[in-house]
């Protein structure tokens, strides 16, 4: 038996219409409405975890265990092993069965979410590409080494996490409470999105995320705009001028602590020629948007980037004729290792300070528009990056591209800090993928490719001559 059919065996899976079929083992995994930013699913993602998870796990001669979530209105953590051999060394996998609020009514064509949908290459669904379809691959790349071999070659664990889209909560906790449990050699997963739709690449890392509301309050109630126009100040014109001093008007950090310092050589000689890509369907990039001179590839992976999520002043659907008391920002940092993610509300206080904005207060947003990931990353010049990344290349006898850092934010950070292992993401969708919204879907092509590909990854792993060995 072979690499090839073992891959053979997985693409099998893949374009088999029946029980065992991918699509139809997909459907019954997003049909769990196991949205973590609604309370009421609770149940689901126990569903999830206990009836879907665990059998299709323990089949493949996996021991595992549900953790209850320390944070009583948060799911559970499931971890899955099969030791083969202590003296193997061991891969840890990760992939979250929670999804984003269904926003059923919103889509297209009247598509309901928890029910696939195919339409040409586009396979519509929540969770299709966020994350259920991307560690469904996974299952079923284990599973045709194992079927095929007759064992992996090396020890492996499973982790499916059941919030990450509420922040993760809990499962740093979990983790520092069982950490030789989940403690591996090295960690192989898929979620997010390819930087360019042409070419498969590995992502080491992931940007930190911090979420702040600046407000300004100055008095209660509204008044009249005629009568004190001109003689009160305005909450909305001093708030957007407190903005407009963060960045410049083409989205230029002005910050100095939030522009990254000591940047590797290595991460820089990742990005060289690298391109970033949606496809036909994703929006332009703005070329001239951003940190001036990097490419559109560094602006993501290696510098940090500034939003505005919302704002609101006064009453927007039915505007009166008075000057509002208060306005308020919802705002976002994304940022890479290099930015002390401790620091960042800090130096915001002392440029506002500094730029005359006293008065503009930094808040902590309501819950459900909290965010916050801190950073991780792998440096391209590790054993493990270059390992897979030559893996990835004989596997699919084509380039590989490095992402040094993608521009999401998940549990990367929580991996480094908790566990100090290398890691390494291989994404199987797409920029334009719409997940986080209405019409989240896969690509067929995109994901049989990847299917493919983390099929020989595994196969290379359990390999006596080719495997990666910490």
């Amino acid at each position: 038996m072979s690499r090839a059919d073992a891959r053979a065996h997985a693409l099998a899976r893949y374009d088999n219409d029946g029980e065992q079929g991918y699509f139809h083992r997909l459907q019954k995994l997003v049909a769990v409405k196991t949205e973590s930013q609604n309370p009421e699913r609770l149940s689901e993602h126990y569903s999830y975890a206990n009836g879907h998870m665990t059998p299709a796990l323990e089949r493949l001669g996996y021991e595992c265990h549900v953790y209850d979530n320390p944070f009583e209105e948060c799911g559970p953590v499931l971890l899955a092993q099969r030791i083969e051999d202590e003296s193997l060394p061991t891969l840890l996998c990760y992939g979250h069965g929670d999804v984003v609020l269904g926003m059923e009514g919103e889509w297209d064509e009247n598509r309901d979410p928890w029910t696939l949908t195919f339409d040409g290459e586009r396979v519509y669904g929540r969770g299709t590409a966020d994350n259920k379809g991307q560690h469904l691959a996974h299952l079923i790349a284990l599973e045709a080494v194992i079927e095929t071999r007759g064992k992996l070659g090396f020890n492996s664990k499973v982790v499916i996490e059941q919030g990450e889209e509420n922040g993760s909560k809990g499962f740093s906790e979990i983790i520092a409470n069982n950490r030789a449990e989940f403690a591996a050699d090295a960690f192989f997963a898929s979620d997010g999105p390819r930087a360019n739709i042409a070419e498969p690449n590995i992502s080491l890392g992931n940007r930190g995320c911090l979420n702040f509301d600046l407000a300004v309050r100055f008095r209660e109630g509204g008044h009249h705009s005629g009568n004190w126009g001109g003689l009160l100040r305005s909450p909305g014109v001093i708030l957007t001028h407190a903005l407009s001093s963060i960045v410049s008007p083409s989205g230029e950090i002005k910050i100095e602590g939030w522009r990254p310092k000591g940047i590797p050589d290595s991460v820089r000689e990742a990005l060289k020629g690298a391109e970033r890509s949606a496809g036909e369907t994703g929006p332009v990039i703005d070329a001239l948007w951003g940190e001036p001179g990097l490419t559109g590839a560094e602006k993501v992976s290696l510098w940090n980037s500034f939003e505005v999520l919302a704002m609101l002043i006064g009453t927007p659907e039915r505007p009166v004729n008075a000057i509002p008391p208060w306005a308020r920002a919802n705002c976002q940092l994304r940022h890479v290792v290099e930015t002390d993610q401790s620091q960042i509300l800090r130096d915001l206080r002392a440029h506002l300070d500094a730029n005359g904005f006293s008065e503009v207060a930094i808040e902590q947003p309501p819950e459900e528009n909290r965010g916050y990931f801190s950073p991780g990353r792998t440096n391209p010049d590790h054993p493990w990056a270059i390992w897979l990344k030559g893996a990835v290349e004989r596997v699919g006898e084509g380039k590989c591209g490095v992402v040094p850092c993608s521009g999401g934010s998940n549990v990367t950070g929580i991996i480094q800090s908790e566990l100090g292992m290398p890691f390494s993401w291989l994404p199987m969708s797409y920029l334009a993928c719409s997940q986080h919204a209405p019409n989240e879907h896969i690509l067929k092509p995109l994901m049989r490719e990847g299917l493919a590909l983390i099929t020989g990854v595994y196969w290379e792993m359990g390999s006596k001559q080719g495997g990666y060995r910490p």
